[in-house]
């Protein structure tokens, strides 16, 4: 990966387990914008621990029960902040998505111009709509309005500061992990923003309904989780599922 001089202090956070070639060009797409790369890896078996390394991510083991995405982020800002110590912003990411390039230069200028702004994201878009009525339907969720929002997904760009501020994601909760983190961030005086312009583009590739049922039972357990966590917070709102 090469330095960027256009965005020096925006690091990356990539989370997956077992995306294979989705992770390939998720990293392969982050390239052109940084080499501060961090790549968590929940208990992978298809050599994507590997496929990071050569592709020059910084690259951590996500330890712990119960594994979750919020336990792999929190890992890998960990790593990236011993070995990025000086980026302001940190761009969370998951391992089956692409970034578009303009966006990151576009977001950080945002929080460079928004001192209150805690995290801007944009719009996540499925690449591939037509292949199932599933998909079209997770594209059609991302489809949010923009400006000042409750909360964020997955994929976003965060003020370090802030981040550490609220103690980062809750570990435990296996989804509904960003409206929790948004609500405290809230709670603290900060603002969530989506802008007007494409992210990243995803790959859910569900193809059926059983598929499509244990995404639905996994992010009902995990917003079951984060009404008893945020009692007391903000309106926690858990919105589409990123």
């Amino acid at each position: 990966m090469t330095e960027t001089l256009s965005n020096p202090g925006v690091g990356f956070v990539v989370i997956g387990r077992n995306e294979g070639e989705r992770l390939r060009q998720c990293l392969q797409s982050i390239a052109p914008i940084t080499n501060r790369v961090v790549y968590a890896d929940s208990g992978s078996a298809d050599g994507s621990v590997a496929l990071a390394r050569e592709a020059g991510a910084v690259t951590v083991i996500a330890e712990g029960s119960p594994m979750t995405a919020a336990r792999g982020r929190n890992t890998g800002f960990q790593a990236l902040r011993q070995q990025f110590p000086d980026c302001a912003y940190v761009h969370f990411i998951d391992g089956d998505c692409v970034v578009e390039r303009e966006w990151v230069a576009m977001a950080a200028r945002f929080l460079d111009e928004n001192p209150k702004a805690a995290v801007a994201c944009g719009r996540r878009f499925e690449a591939h709509p037509d292949a199932s009525f599933y998909n079209r339907i997770i594209d059609d969720e991302w489809d949010t309005p923009v400006g000042l929002v409750q909360s964020c997904g997955g994929d976003a760009l965060m003020r370090v500061a802030a981040f550490e501020q609220v103690g980062g994601f809750r570990s435990g909760l296996i989804a509904g992990e960003e409206p929790d983190l948004c609500a405290r961030l809230r709670e603290v005086g900060w603002e969530i923003w989506r802008l007007d312009a494409r992210m990243t583009r995803h790959d859910a590739a569900i193809h059926n309904l059983s598929q499509w049922m244990q995404r639905a039972a996994r992010s009902g357990y995990g917003y079951a989780q984060v009404w008893t966590a945020g009692r007391g917070l903000p309106i926690v709102s858990t919105g589409g599922r990123w």
